[in-house]
């Protein structure tokens, strides 16, 4: 699971629903919702309504015979055809409008489902970079959010590691925006491969990721680094034709029970640029 800001020049198509047809509002769906459940109910009625009519039919030429004590039940042929005719006409109207009935109900349980799926689909794009098709910052209050409480409800670690991409605006400038944005992918890919599918991958700001690792403290998270760094060095390796040099600096916090988040986010981001000026100086 993972994500994203925007790309150095956006690529929007990506992050729109393929169907020009506006999602159904939630307000829609409840009703639809509710037109399903009282479809299904009036369905029932109307079966009950008519064994209900039968047997009152059927009482009220049986019962005399009961009541008067007569021998036999007897029904004069007369009214015999008509009383068969009767019945079977309500038969066939009640079946016939019974199925009329269920289509109805299964376009309307289809359509339902369609919605709550182009619903689903809507709210997951909202929530990814369209460029790197990592998570974007729109999301990583919910994540942040959501480990911090299972981290104190499970007393378990929790690390925030901020990455930003070195000399991003010289490959911008020198390569042009496309290979920028193409940088930006493939750095979102590297941290992707990198880390465990429990932790998760936030496009931070233009050049800027985090990654929020769970279960992890701060040895740990060094390693999860030194991990990151193989990886890239074995990408440049594979890219060394490219004309620049993939490289990113790293700034890890860990959480601490009753720690306001932001100061841990701000202390991961002040480490990384702290790197990252070291890294400079060393070129």
């Amino acid at each position: 699971m993972e994500s994203g800001q925007q790309g150095s020049t956006p690529d929007r198509d990506h992050g729109e629903v393929e169907s020009s047809k506006p999602v159904m509002a939630l307000g829609d769906v409840s009703r639809l919702m509710r037109s399903v459940e009282g479809r299904d109910l009036e369905l029932w009625a109307i079966g009950l309504l008519v064994f209900i009519v039968l047997s009152a039919g059927f009482i009220a030429l049986v019962l005399p015979n009961w009541m008067w004590g007569l021998g036999s039940f007897r029904i004069e042929g007369r009214y015999l055809p008509q009383l068969m005719f009767g019945l079977i006409v309500l038969i066939i109207l009640f079946n016939a409008y019974i199925i009329q009935q269920r289509r109805a109900l299964r376009r309307t349980r289809e359509q339902l489902v369609y919605e709550l799926i182009r619903r689903e689909a809507a709210e997951k794009l909202s929530l990814v970079d369209p460029l790197t098709e990592v998570y974007n910052r729109r999301f990583l209050d919910q994540v942040i959010e959501k480990e911090i409480s299972r981290a104190d409800r499970r007393g378990t670690d929790l690390t925030f590691l901020v990455v930003e991409v070195d000399q991003f605006k010289y490959v911008n400038s020198r390569f042009g925006h496309l290979v920028g944005d193409k940088l930006l992918k493939q750095v979102a890919e590297v941290l992707k491969s990198t880390f465990r599918a429990s932790d998760t991958v936030v496009r931070f700001g233009g050049d800027e990721f985090m990654v929020v690792l769970t279960e992890t403290n701060d040895a740990q998270g060094q390693l999860a680094v030194a991990r990151l760094l193989k990886r890239v060095d074995r990408w440049n390796c594979e890219n060394s034709g490219a004309g620049f040099e993939m490289s990113l600096s790293c700034g890890l916090a860990s959480y601490a029970k009753g720690t306001d988040p932001k100061e841990v986010i701000h202390a991961a981001d002040e480490r990384m640029y702290f790197h990252k000026a070291r890294h400079a100086a060393a070129r």
